[in-house]
């Protein structure tokens, strides 16, 4: 049982693609990084290249990738897997994936290195169950975004990852890609944007509602439950099925989404590797 690497996506799907989509909710993250490195290119996060692994025995167990800067994204995996992972995976900043499957890496990084990795964020999935709209709902409505918003985006998009610990090394390209895509809704109140909320591109049947932000100066009034509300909705009545992540350490947003309809199926885990 070994990991095989490769920079090529083609041959990273023929390796790990049915076994990703065997479950596309566990594995949305790889199948939407993979969705968009199809559709943009090598260079649709960074000009660094992204490259990819598997670990197999008689069939496929489980898989990485990794889009430079940003740490790497793991499925579950066994235990063994880790172990073996720690030499693969010697030189980037951290992993983010399943918390069994992270925390059995973390114990293994630790016993080969000495070095004691550091969590950087605790998440939980949800699964939308029925979506609950906010009542009363705000003032305003959504719209899709457009090019003249993209300056708004770059801004908020940073912002957002900021607020909830992850790098932006180039929000312009992140925004520039989901445009394309038309993945963006904007709430507006009196004409002026006060929300934003998007889903990603939907990958076997599965759309994933990310990001979510409002402005500090804006958030109290409903804004973020109506617009994750009318996004939750356009991909409901496209027919996929919808999830999102949240980071535990902020209650406010994991007791709304429970409120909107969302039920937790799973817990994540980012590590930074010290």
């Amino acid at each position: 049982m070994t990991w095989h690497l490769t920079s090529d996506l083609d041959e990273f799907e023929r390796a790990a693609g049915e076994f990703l989509r065997a479950d596309p909710v566990r594995n949305t993250v790889l199948l939407t990084v993979m969705a968009s490195l199809r559709a943009s290119g090598a260079g649709a996060y960074s000009d660094v290249p992204p490259y990819f692994g598997w670990y197999t025995d008689s069939q496929t167990r489980a898989a990485f990738l990794r889009t430079p800067p940003m740490p790497a994204i793991v499925t579950d995996a066994p235990a063994d897997a880790m172990e073996s992972l720690v030499g693969v995976l010697d030189e980037v900043p951290g992993l983010n994936g399943p918390a069994e499957t992270v925390a059995a890496f973390a114990q293994a990084w630790h016993a080969a290195t000495g070095r004691q990795p550091t969590v950087a964020a605790d998440r939980r999935l949800y699964r939308l169950t029925e979506l609950a709209p906010p009542q009363p709902m705000p003032p305003g409505g959504a719209r899709p975004v457009g090019d003249t918003d993209r300056d708004l985006l770059a801004e908020w998009f940073t912002a957002f990852a900021g607020d909830v610990g992850e790098a932006m090394p180039d929000a312009a390209r992140a925004v520039d890609r989901r445009l394309k895509n038309g993945e963006l809704l904007l709430w507006e109140a009196d004409g002026v944007p006060v929300s934003l909320a998007g889903n990603t591109t939907p990958v076997a049947g599965v759309a994933r509602v990310a990001p979510v932000y409002t402005p500090a100066t804006l958030r109290g009034k409903g804004y973020a439950g109506a617009v994750t509300a009318a996004v939750s909705r356009r991909a409901l009545d496209a027919g996929y099925e919808v999830i999102l992540f949240t980071n535990l350490a902020n209650p406010t947003s994991n007791a709304l989404y429970q409120r909107l309809g969302y039920r937790g199926i799973g817990d994540w885990s980012l590590i930074e590797l010290g």
